[in-house]
């Protein structure tokens, strides 16, 4: 049973910083592409960050650019999202997804981040 379990999200003031976790289990996590996701209220989820299966490459959208960083450990099936000098506006329920083929596409529950003083 493939499972995707976010955590690390709660409340933060603006200017803060959280690290979401991501545990992959019920595939190869090592082959699969991982991403970050979030959905803000009346908003469309947005891709937010992405690393290859070795992690050797990422990339991000404009709007975390220099203040997010993406990371996996596969020897521990987990992928990471640090996040600094949040904004209001990166307030959303944060999702993990794992690409492991085009017809194995799995995502997490979501962890809730607000930034808010």
């Amino acid at each position: 049973q493939v499972q995707l379990v976010e955590s690390g999200g709660g409340l933060v003031q603006p200017g803060g910083s959280l690290r979401l976790s991501c545990g992959a289990s019920g595939f190869t996590f090592s082959r699969a592409a991982m991403n970050w996701y979030r959905q803000a209220p009346e908003k469309e989820r947005e891709l937010v960050a992405s690393i290859t299966s070795t992690g050797g490459s990422t990339d991000y959208a404009d709007s975390v650019k220099g203040r997010f960083a993406i990371s996996r450990d596969n020897a521990r099936n987990t992928v990471y999202l640090q996040m600094t000098s949040l904004k209001a506006e990166d307030t959303a329920v944060y999702y993990c997804n794992a690409v492991r083929s085009q017809f194995r596409i799995y995502w997490g529950q979501g962890t809730q981040v607000t930034v808010s003083s």
